[in-house]
């Protein structure tokens, strides 16, 4: 067995672990690239090579250190505002989605959160969105305990903020560092054993940190509007892809 298999957990397969290792880059590259969407992709790549049990434990791992990553690289330009209060309401929401954990569907999520996002797109964004970064940080962390990626959700927040494309992914990037910190804390609280997937997650965060040192350097190249173009498609086909897989597995 080579020093690689050792670092796996019981029963993952090397190309397993290799698929996820160059998942966890592309994600990280299209969400600092893009300003988000990797968080989706790493879910949906994750759902088919991860027992259930340890699905969104893991991800909300990976994610949190990948986010740390992205904050790094764009300190300078986090819109500390709503960072506070977000983090106030995250924290409530994570004790409340920790409580009932197993009991709310996560296909009814996945279509709650795919139309809200389609609404916020189409529509003009919910004035408490903007004004309750409070709320949102409750709501979204309530939501991510059963569906995980909710990082569109966030961004409706961060996109009512009109900040440029720097500033847009430093402080999603920020808010939901904060998320997936509080989350992972929580699962281990509830009781997931995150030690046999450590070294795993470690080398898909250190993955991750070299997709979004790449990613950057197509961030430098775009435009503010070519940007929210991109978002906005993003964020489109995102909200698409949730409902219809919620809708499927209901």
């Amino acid at each position: 067995m080579s020093a690689f298999e050792m670092m796996l957990p019981p029963g993952m397969e090397p190309l397993v672990a290799a698929s996820l290792l160059a998942t966890s880059l592309a994600a990280s590259f299209i969400t600092i690239a893009f300003g988000i969407g990797g968080g989706v992709l790493l879910l949906a790549v994750m759902a088919s090579l991860v027992p259930p049990t340890a699905l969104i434990p893991v991800h909300g791992a990976v994610q949190f250190g990948s986010n740390v990553g992205r904050v790094f690289f764009m300190f300078r330009h986090i819109a500390w505002t709503h960072v506070v209060p977000f983090s106030i309401g995250s924290l409530g929401g994570v004790m409340a989605g920790g409580a009932i954990v197993i009991n709310l569907p996560p296909a009814i999520v996945q279509v709650g959160v795919g139309l809200f996002v389609l609404w916020s797109i189409f529509l003009k964004p919910p004035r408490w969105l903007r004004q309750m970064p409070l709320v949102t940080g409750a709501l979204s962390s309530f939501l991510t305990m059963f569906f995980g990626a909710t990082g569109p959700f966030v961004a409706t927040l961060t996109k009512s903020l009109a900040l440029d494309r720097r500033g847009h992914v430093a402080t999603h990037a920020t808010l939901m560092t904060i998320q997936h910190l509080l989350k992972t804390i929580m699962f281990g609280f509830v009781g997931f054993a995150f030690a046999p997937w450590l070294p795993l997650t470690a080398a898909m965060i250190g993955a991750g940190a070299v997709g979004t040192f790449l990613g950057r350097k197509v961030l430098d190249r775009l435009s503010d509007n070519v940007f929210r173009l991109a978002l906005d498609a993003i964020l489109v086909l995102l909200a698409l892809r949730l409902i219809v897989q919620g809708v499927f597995d209901l």
